[in-house]
């Protein structure tokens, strides 16, 4: 008999798993569209893109530690 790999075993310990749920892929669906909420749609409202605006490292550098800095002098 051949030895499988070890990440095979446990992808078809998962695989087989959630086959044979039923309502356990509903969880699973509202944990996925929760995660999506939590990181994308949060993300676009709540962390706005401040280092697009710069197109170089360069100018990003000086931003972040000017940032810093004015932060550090200002608490």
């Amino acid at each position: 008999m051949k030895k499988d790999f070890v990440l095979l075993r446990i992808f078809r310990f998962y695989w087989e798993g959630f086959r044979g749920m039923t309502i356990g892929k509903t969880l699973w669906l509202i944990i996925l569209i929760k995660l999506f909420i939590m990181f994308v749609v949060l993300k676009l409202f709540f962390f706005p893109d401040f280092l697009g605006k710069f197109k170089t490292q360069e100018e990003k550098q000086d931003y972040v530690s000017g940032e810093l800095i004015q932060r550090a002098i200002h608490p």
